[in-house]
Order: C-alpha cells, then structure tokens, then sequence
C-alpha cells in the first residue's frame, strides 16, 4: 500500500463481495495466523491478483480484506463489551450535520441523516463501545490499558494505509473496513458487511495475553525480600553487592520475554514458581555480564550512576559478577529441565567468545569487515534474546522445531537491535572507533586497499560516514524485516503477537524510519 494508485475500492457492491468470498477461500487455505506484517500482507495480494488475474489497482484493499479474513475468528471470540467500533466523521451529512466534535471525536445526535446513528444504535445493542474520530492513533490508549481488546475501524484507503503499520506494530486484533468511495466527506460503507463483522461471535473465548501483569509481576520478583528468598543469604559483602545490582535498574527484558512466551504457549494465566526461578536466573546471567563488560571496558557509569567496579573495586566486582552467575546455574538447576542449563552455559561461551573478538581487537585496532562485526552481534548480543525465548518455550513444551524459529527470530532481532545501538551511538557520540561497530565496518569496506582510514583518522565528518550510515540503516531494516518473516511459522496467535509486539518496541528506530 505504497503507491497512490493502489487506493483502489472495487465497484459495484457485487464485485466487492465476490471478491471477499474469493479471499475468504484463499485465506483458509493458508497456514499462518494472525498477526500479519504490511510486507506479508502485500505479498499475499500480489500472488491473488496474479492467480485471478486482477487488476492491480485494488491490491491495497485487497490487502485490507485479507488482513480482515486472518483476525476474524480472533475478534469474533473477544467478548462485545471489549470491542470498540470506530467510525469517520466523513460518514456524516457534511451540510446538514448537527453533531459537536470534542477532543474525544464526534458527539452525535443522531439525527438519522447519515448511517452513523444506525451503526453506533447497533453496536450499543451488542454491548460494544463506539466513537466517531479520525484514526487509529487516538485509541491506541484504550488498548494498551486493555479497555478494550479489538478495534473495529471504518475509513478510506488512504487513512487504513496509515494506520496499518500502526495496528501491526501492537498486534491488534481489529477489522479494518474500507469506505466505498474516497472525498473526506458524504462518504459511504458497506453497512451490512459492517453490522455482519461486528456482529459476529465465536463460541471459542479469546484467551489474550495480560502484557501489565506479566510485567507488574515480574518486577516484582527483584525486590530485596523476593531475591532475599531466592538467593543465598546476603550475609556477606560479596552477595550484598550482588542482589543490590540484581535489583537494581533494568527494563528486566529476559525475565519478561521468558515468562511471557510460557504463559502464550501454555494459555495458562498465572506464571508458577518454575519460570520464575527459571527468569530470575536470566537476569542474573544479564547483571553479571555487565558487571564484567563494565571492568573489561573500563566504562564508569551504567543507568546513570557508578559501575560496580568503580564503586567497590575490580575484585570485589569480579567477585559479585562471579557469585550471581552461580545463583543462576543454581536456580536453573532448581527447575527441573536439565536442558536449561544447556541452553544457558551455551550462550554464556558465546557471550565470552564475542566479548573476546572485541578485547583482541581493541588491543590491536584495524579496519574490519561487517561479517567480523555481525559475528561479534552473534555471539554477544543474540543470546540476550535467544536464551529468554528459548527457555521460555522449553518450560511450556514447546517442540524442536518452535525453538528453531525462535532462535532464527532471535538471531534476526537481536543483529537488527545492535545495527540500531550503533546507529544510536553514532548520532550521540560522532565517528568513533573505541570499539568495532556497525558503521566503522561499513566505512572500512568502502575504501580501497591503499586508502584504508587508520584508526586516529576517522574522528572527521563527511560524505563517506553519511554512506556508512545509510548502508547500516538498510542493514538495520534487513534484519527487521527478516525477523517478522520468521515469525510466519509460528502457529500461536499470542505468541506470534507477543513476538510482534516486542520487535516494535525493541526496533522503535528501526520501524519508524521504515514506515516514515
């Protein structure tokens, strides 16, 4: 939907319907599940017009109607009162309109001049919520505080175009109804077609996952009296200075990631001690890491305050790096699945290999290619999401061939993450070369062999660091999209709208530079 003459709406009535039963067919007969990306959804009209020979003019509404036929059955089973039907202000009498518009949308006083009276009665009579205003962005809100679970959405193709990036990002379950006919005003909708999809009620019951409890509760597993019950006593400095790093700050990612990929596999609602003790243990792993990349970088501060080194010393920090990978492969043990510890002491030699290729380097600068620099993302930053995942997925029973997708996923998101952090490093600090980044490879490989830049001249601005850059943000944009590709093999809906809503939220950069 990128392109103007895509805003196509089939005519009359008769050829809008047939097509729907001819996308109804084909998307029965495919094997993913909701959430779909704008590039999946794209590329499944592209193959519909071809197969039925289309014109190409209707591929954005065709795009429109496929992603209704893949949530149907998803919004169908979320109860009436957690729905909300969106309508345009377009829809009404632009003359003899009476209505007031406040900062909520448009107050109606159904005159029954336009068809939103009769779209807003019905939806009352369902027990649903409407409002009449202009794109998805002002009810975002009212899904991230879980309000509401669906939005049913009715506007033009040019308005659906913008909002689309925006409901797949959240992984909405919502229907999006395109207006018969473009103009901003005196519009038209197919009002059966709307009263049939909001009407609609599966007797399977939505089973979504409550993103603010997991994690609400998982902050609330690093307290000092919840870690004081997990971890050996604090009698002693070195483990005082341990459980105060591990409850300090920190997003708590990996424990969120861990448990949340349980409860989407199982379906189950509360997270059992297990997988606590199983998510408590990836943080440890996490804290102690920093603990030594801090004394290995020499770095003085992290999340604004002095390292643990530079607070107690490198011994003392060695020491309380040390004891919380032990409480980690403790509480692993602890859980009963001897293939954790597996997972984690593999990503525990990874991390070490890659900080590794980092320390040799630094002791030697030279120019690098990008493979040297994506090997060192594999094996430092990779595992971060990759042993959360994946051990999340082995508590839940989750099969080899579910793990394999989520270490690919893994792999993807994570090497798009590190593109992004350097791309972010770059725009705070200017060139650089105290470590092998992203865009310091990209500029190495531009140059020829006789003019490689040595290492104390690259502090300098120009056009040669302007393409580096670019080429990093395209590399960033690959790995996005290849990490919403991966996600097509998984076949629960929740995990699968877990896993999108997380690549929004990790690759916020990434996703707004692609859609802007």
């Amino acid at each position: 939907m990128d392109t103007p003459q895509q805003y196509t709406v089939p005519q009359p009535y008769q050829e809008r319907q047939r097509l729907r039963n001819l996308i109804e067919g084909f998307v029965s007969a495919l094997t993913w599940v909701p959430p779909l990306s704008v590039d999946d959804l794209a590329g499944l009209a592209d193959r519909l017009v071809r197969e039925q020979g289309l014109d190409e003019s209707v591929k954005g509404w065709l795009m429109v109607e496929i992603h209704n036929c893949a949530w149907r059955e998803t919004v169908a089973s979320i109860p009436y009162d957690k729905r909300l039907l969106l309508l345009p202000k377009c829809l009404s009498h632009s003359e003899k309109c009476e209505a007031e518009i406040d900062d909520l949308g448009l107050l109606c006083h159904r005159c029954r001049r336009c068809s939103i009276p009769d779209l807003q009665e019905y939806a009352d009579s369902l027990g649903m919520m409407s409002m009449v205003a202009e794109g998805f962005t002002s009810v975002i809100g009212l899904i991230e505080n879980r309000v509401v679970d669906a939005v049913i959405g009715i506007g033009c193709l040019d308005s659906l175009e913008k909002a689309f990036p925006l409901l797949i990002d959240h992984a909405v379950p919502g229907l999006a109804i395109p207006l018969n006919r473009a103009g901003c005003k005196d519009t038209e909708v197919d009002e059966e077609y709307v009263r049939y999809l909001i009407g609609r009620q599966s007797g399977k019951e939505a089973n979504l996952l409550d993103y603010d409890y997991v994690k609400s509760t998982v902050q609330g597993w690093f307290t000092p009296e919840k870690l004081s019950a997990l971890l050996s006593p604090a009698g002693d400095q070195t483990s005082t200075v341990a459980q105060e790093w591990l409850g300090g700050d920190g997003k708590r990612w990996r424990p969120y990631l861990l448990a949340s990929v349980y409860l989407t596999i199982t379906g189950e609602k509360e997270i059992p001690p297990t997988i606590q003790r199983a998510a408590v243990a990836v943080e440890c792993f996490h804290k102690a890491s920093l603990i030594h990349d801090d004394i290995e970088d020499r770095d003085a501060t992290r999340y604004g305050r002095p390292t643990v080194y530079v607070a107690y010393g490198d011994a003392v920090a060695i020491n309380a790096g040390d004891l919380l990978l032990g409480e980690g492969y403790r509480l692993l043990a602890e859980c009963g699945k001897p293939e954790l510890l597996k997972v984690a002491a593999e990503a525990h030699i990874a991390l070490c290999k890659g900080q590794g290729m980092e320390l040799e380097w630094s002791t030697c600068p030279q120019p690098v290619t990008m493979a040297f620099v994506l090997a060192i993302f594999r094996n430092k930053t990779v595992p971060a999401f990759d042993v959360a995942l994946t051990m999340g997925a082995i508590c839940a029973g989750g099969d080899a061939e579910l793990q394999a997708t989520l270490h690919r996923y893994s792999e993807a998101i994570g090497i798009a993450y590190q593109l992004q952090d350097d791309l972010e490093d770059f725009d705070t600090d200017g060139p650089q070369a105290t470590r092998p980044t992203a865009p310091y490879a990209a500029l190495c490989e531009q140059q020829s062999p006789s003019d490689n830049l040595a290492i104390a001249q690259i502090s300098s601005q120009g056009k040669e660091w302007d393409n580096a850059m670019e080429q990093v943000r395209q590399l960033a944009a690959q790995y996005h999209k290849e990490a919403l590709e991966t996600l097509q093999n998984i076949t629960q809906i929740e995990l699968k709208r877990l896993l999108f809503r997380v690549t929004q939220r990790i690759l916020k950069k990434v996703t707004s530079a692609q859609y802007d």
